[in-house]
């Protein structure tokens, strides 16, 4: 028969010599893109019966999804929530640097600010898909301000807010905007806080416990209303305690509806997190742990003094904290030396480290249709990575967007 170029015209790129993670495995198989879309090869040569157009040498590098960072204050000298005529500029340049990183989507991250920044900022940002230009943005996540004054870590107290009569309006009231809004951090245990997940939920927008005294029944009612995260695990929150674990205890809480999972993210610096306390929590719920960078402006900067929204921050090292405190104030740690420190700490497998930073972040965010895997017809946002899970180049939508001075294909 006739070849039938009617399909689609575009070229088709073949990606060989690879191991690509597909269905939790690393297979060895090629990798095939088209329009910015991942290809079944079947298709291609039994219904149109063509073959590639370019055949790329991998080199045996691991073909992964790229990562997506939920929870990234800055970086590179740029602070999300300082309120500035433009923030677009700084936004592109975080976008551009993560790329090196293996970041292909993220959610700019606020932290708690006045109601001022909120109304300047937010209509600056607007959700749109990655590129040469930079990673994709998925939406904004807001952390703050409604959360616990006793686990404020390093959100300013003055700010704080709670909800009163008007609920959901105090929200709106406070943030002005939804409209580029994917993920809110509150603490459940605030009065009215039930009424007000539940119309985030209502609108798409996913809820997350942090910053929290919460006890564990305060959490599991807040989930039983639709939260379905957990904002860095172990921080900003009561200790586990065998009497009442707290927010710890959603991991294996059997009060928790059928239909749903939760998800929670781990800050995997070796600085917020002890690596017992990342077994712990990986071996009691791994398929709902999600990698995080918690990245401030400092992140690919040197030490000094930098800012996190309203407070001044001194990095050290890889340790951040609030100036003359020993406060720790984010990580400046990149997603690449997370999933690196997790593979490490956990001894789990490079499948699960990979899809920690890929798959479940898509699925907290009810896209890993889309993105997140490397399953036919999602986006060809993917990584190739030596065997020690250095980048070696990031691909979106199919188009190299970064690659190591060193590798070629």
């Amino acid at each position: 028969m006739p070849s039938n170029k009617s399909v689609s015209d575009a070229p088709v790129v073949q990606f060989t010599n690879c191991r690509i993670l597909k269905n939790h495995k690393l297979q060895r198989e090629d990798l095939w893109v088209r329009e910015g879309k991942i290809l079944n090869p079947e298709k291609l040569f039994f219904d149109e019966k063509i073959p590639a157009d370019l055949q790329l040498n991998c080199k045996g590098s691991i073909i992964a999804p790229g990562f997506i960072d939920v929870q990234i204050n800055g970086g590179f000298g740029v602070d999300f929530s300082l309120a500035t005529d433009d923030v677009r500029p700084g936004i592109s340049l975080v976008s551009q640097k993560i790329l090196s990183h293996g970041v292909t989507s993220f959610c700019p991250t606020l932290v708690t600010s006045p109601p001022s920044v909120y109304h300047k900022v937010l209509p600056q940002i607007s959700v749109r898909n990655g590129g040469f230009h930079g990673a994709g943005i998925l939406g904004v996540h807001l952390e703050g301000p409604f959360i616990s004054k006793e686990k404020k870590g390093a959100h300013p107290e003055q700010c704080l807010r709670t909800f009163e009569e008007g609920a959901f309006q105090d929200l709106l009231a406070t943030y002005g905007c939804l409209d580029c809004v994917r993920i809110v951090t509150l603490a459940p245990e605030m009065k009215r806080s039930s009424e007000v997940i539940q119309e985030l939920t209502s609108r798409g927008i996913c809820v997350s416990l942090g910053h929290s005294v919460a006890n564990l029944s305060q959490a599991e009612e807040a989930v039983q209303h639709g939260a379905t995260f957990i904002t860095h695990l172990f921080n900003a929150m009561l200790p586990f305690h065998h009497r009442d674990p707290g927010i710890v205890g959603l991991l294996t809480s059997d009060q928790i509806p059928i239909c749903q999972q939760v998800f929670y993210g781990m800050i995997s610096d070796g600085i917020h997190t002890n690596p017992a306390a990342l077994r712990i929590a990986h071996r009691a719920h791994p398929k709902g742990l999600v990698l995080v960078t918690d990245a401030i402006a400092g992140m690919g900067l040197a030490p000094g003094k930098h800012t996190l929204g309203q407070q001044v921050v001194e990095m050290d090292g890889l340790n951040s904290y609030i100036a003359g405190t020993k406060t720790l104030s984010g990580s400046v740690a990149t997603m690449d030396t997370c999933v690196r420190h997790f593979l490490e700490a956990t001894d789990c497998t490079v499948e699960t480290a990979l899809e920690a930073a890929s798959l479940h972040p898509a699925q907290l965010l009810g896209i890993e249709h889309q993105k997140g895997t490397l399953d036919y017809d999602t986006d060809a946002d993917f990584l190739l990575l030596d065997d020690r899970l250095h980048i070696q180049a990031t691909y979106i939508a199919g188009d190299q967007v970064w690659r190591r001075n060193t590798f070629t294909l």
